[in-house]
């Protein structure tokens, strides 16, 4: 019997309507649509607007767009798991609201947090529940309203976030198909240089946590930036020779969507030319969880079944991690 793999066999994404561009933000914050492009690759953002507006109506979006695409009964979805650094609520999870909008009635549902790795966390995880024949369908949602946690006064983080939302359908695939493999890494010594300093059980929120912009980003831009160019592309690469896969037999780099510089980076570790990199950071910025799935759905048009991709991310934590997919359709 041919080893079971998680096939992606569906992929849905959202983003909201409303566009910041960089002109925009030279009427908000001391910086140029220059120097967010030079040191970014941004060019704009997607913002969600509206009273009671939370990451679950973005990600609501993208799983009914795969439940169209497969004209699946909800009932049939076994296991939906969100990966969010911006849940709707404390609590309950983000992915329950999701899969109870979208009539899942059958499912169980839960949340990952692991930053801007965490969509590759999530996949991983609901892989496993195919490969062991405890779940037939799962989804796994990434998405983020990060700006409901922006300073739209700190030019150096506010440049850099977006809304959106992605998500992929996995299913059993016993062809050679699906996920291959995944190594994920975790450096919690890390957390000091990039995290939210209050509203969790540390220090709740007070009238002071919020006078004091406390529960906004707090990033350590250079610190970021040298860890995650190192990691992000020695993780890539680590994948690669563990799979032995060279990067002519890469078709598709698949790489979180933090900075142009740290994208270039990784490919060139990889030896994987620009045109077989996805790219929407000049479209949509860092959407936190969602640039991967958010890649998958806007490049799905180019995928060609047994091609061979190849993601990575890096987040707040730190985590990092690489993940290689053959391309089951």
């Amino acid at each position: 019997m041919n080893k079971i793999h998680a096939a992606i066999t569906a992929v849905g994404g959202y983003v909201p309507d409303y566009v910041l561009t960089n002109r925009e933000l030279e009427t908000i914050i001391d910086t140029t649509d220059e120097w967010i492009r030079t040191r970014t690759g941004i060019l704009e953002r997607r913002i969600l607007k509206g009273a009671d507006q939370g990451t679950s109506v973005m990600g609501i979006k993208a799983v009914q767009q795969i439940l169209e695409k497969k004209s699946l009964d909800p009932a049939d979805v076994d296991l939906l798991i969100c990966a969010t650094t911006t849940p709707d609520m404390q609590f309950p999870a983000t992915a329950n609201l999701i899969a109870a909008e979208c009539g899942m009635v059958n499912s169980f549902s839960y949340d990952i947090n692991a930053a801007c790795s965490g969509f590759l966390y999530a996949l991983t995880t609901g892989a496993q529940f195919i490969e062991n024949g405890r779940c037939k369908k799962v989804i796994v949602v990434g998405g983020d309203k990060m700006s409901s946690i922006m300073d739209y006064e700190d030019r150096a983080t506010c440049i850099i976030f977006g809304d959106g939302a992605g998500a992929v359908l996995l299913e059993a695939d016993d062809s050679g198909h699906g996920i291959i493999d995944s190594i994920l890494k975790s450096d919690g010594n890390g957390w000091k240089h990039l995290h939210q300093k209050a509203g969790g059980s540390r220090r709740p929120a007070t009238a002071e946590t919020v006078a004091n912009k406390e529960h906004f980003v707090y990033q350590e831009g250079q610190t970021v930036f040298k860890f995650a160019v190192t990691n992000m592309a020695d993780v890539a690469a680590q994948i690669m020779d563990r799979n032995q896969l060279s990067g002519e037999d890469v078709a598709w780099l698949v790489p979180h969507q933090a900075n142009k510089r740290i994208i270039d980076a990784t490919a060139q570790r990889m030896n994987v030319p620009e045109d077989r990199v996805m790219l929407n950071i000049m479209k949509y910025g860092n959407t936190t969880n969602g640039t991967l799935p958010l890649c998958l759905w806007e490049y799905e048009k180019q995928l060609k079944k047994g091609d061979n991709l190849v993601l990575a991310a890096f987040g707040g934590g730190f985590t990092w991690g690489s993940t290689y997919i053959k391309w089951a359709y």
